[in-house]
């Protein structure tokens, strides 16, 4: 299946937290959207893989994802070179997105950065016809670049070079943040586990009020934040959102 727009993200859970609204409202546009996490959060304090990977599904379905891909990378130990960089390169070409939304390029977490990096070569080297790949019945791919890589923004504050206007849909974007009741702040969630830094009820505020801050920028109530390496073009002034005039 070829998608309009490629998440890929380090953790099941990432793309949920950075960019799920603005995957939710390029679905409303008839745009077909995909996720693909590089590794199965495995490290992560609480909860499973097995269980992480429920959480995952349950995700998906309510951001309509038309696909959910794991690569399987080792969570912590994953490097940016040419082992993972040909595996993630097979995916870009299976999908062949024309936009790509990943991990930010620097973060509190390591892997975030890491990845962030890892995604940024791969789209390029993706490109290149000489770097050979084959796909998942060992048929040759065809090199594909994606036009635009956008960076979503995580834990660390950081300006963003555009913000996404995901007014209508935060509800939902929340409650796919929400599915992953081992990971954040829930009720239902029964086990005795240590708590984290992600798993306080505060964590989920500061979240909702960072969204706030990027949407009061343009005038709406949320907004998601970018960051792209690349200078982005306009064709006419139209296009622009700024409310509080």
């Amino acid at each position: 299946m070829k998608l309009d727009i490629l998440a890929i993200a380090v953790h099941p859970d990432d793309v949920e937290l950075g960019c799920a609204g603005t995957l939710l409202m390029e679905k409303r546009n008839g745009k077909k959207i995909g996720v693909v996490d590089l590794t199965r959060g495995e490290l992560g304090t609480r909860g499973t893989p097995e269980l992480r990977a429920e959480e995952a599904v349950s995700a998906a379905a309510i951001l309509g994802l038309d696909i959910r891909e794991n690569l399987g990378m080792a969570d912590g130990f994953f490097r940016n070179d040419e082992q993972h960089q040909r595996l993630l390169i097979r995916a870009i070409r299976k999908f062949r997105p024309e936009i790509v939304l990943g991990n930010s390029l620097e973060d509190r977490h390591p892997d975030h950065g890491r990845a962030g990096h890892l995604i940024s070569d791969a789209c390029f080297l993706s490109g290149l016809r000489k770097v050979e790949t084959l796909d998942d019945v060992g048929r040759p791919q065809q090199h594909w670049r994606p036009k635009y890589v956008f960076h979503y923004i995580q834990d660390r504050y950081a300006a963003p070079s555009f913000v996404y206007d995901i007014t209508p849909v935060f509800e939902t974007k929340l409650a796919s943040i929400r599915a992953y009741s081992s990971q954040f702040f829930s009720t239902e969630y029964k086990q005795n586990e240590p708590q984290t830094y992600i798993s306080s009820p505060e964590f989920l505020n500061a979240v909702i009020g960072r969204h706030q801050m990027y949407g009061k920028m343009i005038g709406v109530a949320y907004a998601e934040g970018f960051i792209t390496e690349k200078m982005i073009g306009v064709r006419d002034f139209d296009h622009f959102v700024q409310m509080d005039t």
